[in-house]
């Protein structure tokens, strides 16, 4: 299709699309050999999930990312996926779907231009630099204009960011606000001197959290790049079927991905072991983006005190602060994060609706939903671990 003087392509899946060209409008920064801001929307990562049947045929995420050129020119992309249910997404829908359905409606399929099973921000409508406004535009009209041709009930941009969400809505999308709890980087030169922010009671938390965590029996070990070992990905593959089971009754990915993340994007990984006896009984994934590391996934073997905090949000800071990253971004929900250190901060997303009498009634749930969010912000801000009149007040 084209939109004014852009041609719109929905390709079959990731790898119809050369590396250099996704990675042209996904990570221009790192055209020169540097780290991506966010991994996430590498043409490796998302073509690891596509070629190790994680997402496709069964998974109800069918690849068709959108592709905009201008005179044969790639100025923006975008990884879209036809979903037939709202799984690993964590922006949740389930209730509009259900209401939609029980009003006579057909909810799914529908389009979602998102990073499966990934509750982190970063840019979803992929631009050349100086594209943003036209790559952006011709993106949402091309995808609408998609769920319309096929008789889609809506379509979805989930953690976009903050840009691309006010541009959405200016283009008559609605404007979701959510939330999420992040580590921010003060500045600290250790983890002692982030304790030094908080309260003396929080602290005081902290340190004895950290050694009973410590005192589990065996070492603590912060992998990436060439440390990591095939064996390494046996053990947290392990870890991380037995949290799937538990928490979405199947594992979103499959062992074949890990091995695809072993091959191409290793260095982009901090893989972070708890081990015990010369075994890893624990272990916790995290991505690293050029400014940012993100927590991905946790499993264990062996129960012991402490030892999910230490190795997903201790482990990640003391990580952090050393490598001179801003934040940490340790996945979706858990207030349990706020005595650790992390915060809430707004979480945007977008959403179109072919039947107008659903868009309406979206529309006024979300204006309710944001001003409920935006005073939970505040008030879980407000009961943060940090001392008054400290940095993060």
């Amino acid at each position: 299709m084209t939109t004014a003087e852009i041609e719109i392509t929905a390709l079959p899946g990731i790898a119809d699309i050369a590396a250099e060209d996704w990675d042209a409008v996904a990570c221009a920064e790192a055209a020169g050999g540097g780290r991506p801001a966010d991994p996430f929307t590498t043409h490796r990562f998302l073509v690891a999930l596509e070629r190790s049947g994680s997402v496709g045929p069964g998974t109800g995420w069918q690849p068709h990312p959108l592709v905009a050129r201008e005179g044969g020119r790639i100025i923006a992309a975008a990884p879209l996926y036809a979903k037939t249910h709202s799984q690993g997404e964590y922006i949740f829908d389930h209730n509009w779907a259900h209401a939609y359905e029980r009003a006579g409606g057909r909810y799914y399929p529908k389009l979602q231009i998102a990073v499966p099973f990934t509750p982190a921000t970063g840019r979803r409508f992929l631009t050349r630099p100086g594209e943003e406004a036209t790559g952006r535009a011709a993106l949402i009209r091309g995808a609408v204009e998609i769920a319309g041709r096929n008789a889609l009930s809506s379509l979805h941009a989930t953690f976009c960011t903050p840009d691309e969400a006010e541009a959405g809505a200016r283009l008559g999308l609605l404007h979701r606000i959510t939330q999420q709890f992040h580590w921010q980087n003060r500045g600290y030169a250790s983890f002692a001197d982030f304790l030094g922010d908080l309260s003396s009671r929080k602290r005081k938390a902290v340190r004895k959290e950290r050694e009973t965590a410590q005192a589990f029996g065996g070492t603590i070990r912060c992998l990436t790049g060439e440390q990591i070992e095939p064996r390494h990905w046996d053990a947290f593959w392990t870890f991380y079927q037995d949290t799937g089971s538990r928490k979405w009754g199947r594992p979103y990915l499959t062992r074949r991905a890990f091995t695809a993340f072993h091959e191409t994007m290793r260095h982009d990984i901090l893989l972070v072991l708890a081990e015990r006896n010369g075994r890893p009984v624990a272990g916790a994934l995290n991505f690293i983006g050029r400014d940012a590391l993100f927590g991905r996934y946790w499993g264990c073997i062996e129960d012991h005190p402490c030892l999910h905090f230490e190795l997903c949000y201790h482990q990640a800071i003391d990580w952090a602060i050393a490598q001179g990253l801003s934040r940490v971004e340790a996945g979706a929900q858990g207030e349990h994060k706020l005595a650790r250190g992390y915060l809430p901060v707004p979480i945007h997303s977008l959403h179109w609706f072919a039947d107008p009498g659903l868009g309406d009634a979206v529309s006024r749930y979300l204006d309710a939903e944001r001003r409920a969010t935006d005073e939970e912000i505040e008030v879980l801000t407000a009961y943060g671990p940090f001392r008054r009149g400290g940095s993060c007040e």
